[in-house]
């Protein structure tokens, strides 16, 4: 009776494991999709210059660079984007994007 339960237990722990596996996967493969679908929108538009900007910022600050991302989409999808943004332009953008360091001075007497 003992080896029955625990045989039903142990397969009831391996569907649970294989069920979970399934949603991790599931989970990554849409993830993979909307990264695929960011990237699509966004060749669409910025210039390759300002991509590669884009993907520079994005190995140093990668929540500015995706919020960046999500801002310039948007403006697309609502009709505000023209043409093409190109690297000047992003380099504007960003520059009105990024707080205002602050500039301290010390005096010494």
């Amino acid at each position: 009776m003992a080896d029955d339960e625990l045989a039903e237990l142990r397969q009831r722990r391996a569907a649970e494991l294989q069920g979970q596996a399934m949603s991790q996967q599931a989970a990554e493969e849409e993830r993979e999709r909307a990264r695929a679908a960011v990237q699509m929108a966004l060749m669409e538009i910025l210039t390759p210059e300002a991509r590669e900007r884009l993907n520079t910022i994005r190995l140093t600050r990668p929540d500015f660079a995706s919020g960046v991302e999500q801002q310039l989409i948007l403006l697309a999808r609502q009709g505000r984007i023209r043409q093409k943004i190109t690297d000047e332009q992003l380099k504007g953008l960003l520059a009105q994007l990024v707080p205002a360091k602050r500039d301290f001075n010390i005096v010494r007497k």
